[in-house]
């Protein structure tokens, strides 16, 4: 199973939900003010971490339904899992939403922008900011958050760096 991202609000909320013996979300006793919380448990619905329940204590509904009164929220066991507090994968998440929540497959295109920087990372002798930003136009700023960002965070990319006398700090990526 992937592991699931989470921020530090979703971690706050859903860990005190597990905690609780009936896993319930509300009272939320995260600082968050005015819609925020409301914003939360809705990604949290939506990656199947929390569900709906009709609310037997009117303190904690989550909002009313026509058909079935006050609803509120309780974790699920895929919270568990996300938290490390469980570890049976086959009980826990029911198929359909296994699927959705498996990695995308990620498309590169070819003759990006970031396949030139990541060939140049690649190469022998690495590249400096000031190389990556002349071939890709780029201002030395973008070419350095473009390491950060999209490379390290968003990709998971290992990047080095070390001074090289006569070029300055030179950055290189492993070979393939």
């Amino acid at each position: 199973m992937t592991q699931i991202q989470l921020s530090d609000a979703q971690s706050v909320i859903l860990s005190t939900a597990c905690a609780r013996d009936d896993g319930a979300v509300f009272p939320v006793t995260t600082t968050l003010k005015g819609g925020a919380v409301g914003n939360v448990c809705k990604s949290l619905l939506k990656r199947a971490l929390i569900e709906e329940i009709e609310a037997t204590d009117l303190n904690t509904v989550w909002r009313h339904d026509e058909e079935r009164g006050p609803i509120t929220l309780r974790a699920t066991p895929l919270a568990y899992m996300a938290l490390g507090i469980a570890d049976d994968t086959s009980e826990a998440v029911p198929a359909e939403t296994a699927t959705a929540l498996a990695p995308k497959t990620v498309r590169h295109r070819s003759g990006t922008k970031q396949e030139a920087v990541i060939a140049m990372l690649r190469a022998e002798g690495g590249a400096t900011i000031e190389e990556i930003a002349a071939a890709t136009n780029w201002a030395s700023h973008t070419a350095r958050g473009f390491l950060s960002g999209a490379l390290k965070k968003k990709l998971g990319m290992t990047i080095t760096s070390e001074k090289v006398d006569g070029r300055g700090r030179v950055y290189k990526l492993p070979a393939d």
